[in-house]
């Protein structure tokens, strides 16, 4: 016979298990992530991510969208002399990568100016020129350690370079900043410009086994994903999440205003809804489309690549 007890006690229990996949406000923090969360309607969303069975399309697709992504970094004004690189992993030779060129401005870039290079650096294909040396290093040891990464994004931007110089991490000042909840680190010990194997190893093990992306202190930002989206779009976020928490910190020191910072479980309820490669690709690929608008032909829109 069940007893008011018994009753009491169960409500208990299932109350205690709901409350562990819920933030304070009751939301399910095991809710489906996805594009579809930000759609509303019965159409597909636009940006997608395509499903692409033949790999030289796949490689036409990354290609196309590396170039694209250089070219919103020269419109938000991160290209500087040969600093910056992307980086991605070939769909067919996985153990090689794409790069750009040494010198060429982020703005000139097309699929043909990549350069196809494998794990030691020698140029196997693609544009036959000059790549940097300490973009390479720093890139083919974080592929090397991390197989789930398919791009890299590395840039000297202001805001970036500006925070990297005060060695702290990004606080969940904001609902972009959660991207970033528990997933981004920084390397702390800036040991010249890397080219010595060894400091590219260094940078590696910061980066971890999980995090996306990392602040490399007095230098730079730099980003990965499973898709050249993913890792441009965390990228300029995260230039952005920079100079936003600059811009916070010197307001609070005035002392007329607090610095809230979003609740732990409310960060990873944000983050578990937004930061999906997906939604991260998806978020990239307005930017990505107004460069396709303006490049005369020179990339292609990230829809033509949908077979479905």
């Amino acid at each position: 016979m069940t007893t008011q007890t018994d009753i009491k006690s169960t409500i208990k229990l299932r109350a205690q298990k709901e409350s562990e996949h819920t933030n304070s406000r009751g939301y399910n923090t095991d809710a489906k992530p996805g594009v579809g969360n930000m759609a509303m309607g019965i159409y597909k969303h636009p940006y997608r991510l395509p499903k692409i069975d033949d790999p030289y399309k796949k490689r036409d697709w990354l290609l196309n969208m590396m170039a694209g992504a250089f070219r919103v970094f020269a419109r938000k004004g991160y290209c500087e002399g040969p600093a910056g690189h992307i980086s991605v992993r070939d769909p067919i030779d996985k153990d090689t990568f794409w790069i750009n060129p040494l010198a060429v401005h982020f703005s000139l870039l097309t699929p043909h100016h990549m350069v196809h290079v494998d794990e030691d650096g020698n140029v196997i294909g693609g544009n036959r020129t000059t790549i940097n040396a300490a973009g390479f290093k720093i890139h083919s040891t974080i592929h090397k350690a991390r197989p789930d990464v398919n791009a890299i994004c590395h840039v000297h931007s202001k805001a970036g370079k500006a925070f990297s110089a005060l060695g702290s991490k990004l606080d969940m000042l904001n609902q972009d900043s959660c991207i970033f909840f528990n997933n981004h680190t920084i390397y702390n010990d800036f040991g010249g410009v890397v080219l010595e194997s060894e400091e590219a190893k260094h940078i590696a093990i910061a980066m971890g086994p999980t995090n996306r992306s990392i602040i490399l202190k007095n230098h730079g930002l730099l980003t990965v994903g499973s898709n050249v989206g993913e890792a441009a779009y965390l990228l300029t976020l995260m230039d952005t999440c920079c100079e936003v928490q600059m811009q916070v910190d010197s307001v609070q020191h005035s002392g007329r205003y607090r610095r809230d910072i979003i609740p732990d479980q409310e960060a990873q309820y944000t983050y578990n809804m937004t930061a999906t490669p997906e939604n991260l690709y998806s978020s990239f690929c307005g930017d990505y489309e107004l460069e396709v608008a303006v490049s005369n032909g020179a990339i292609q829109s990230a829809t033509s690549f949908h077979t479905d």
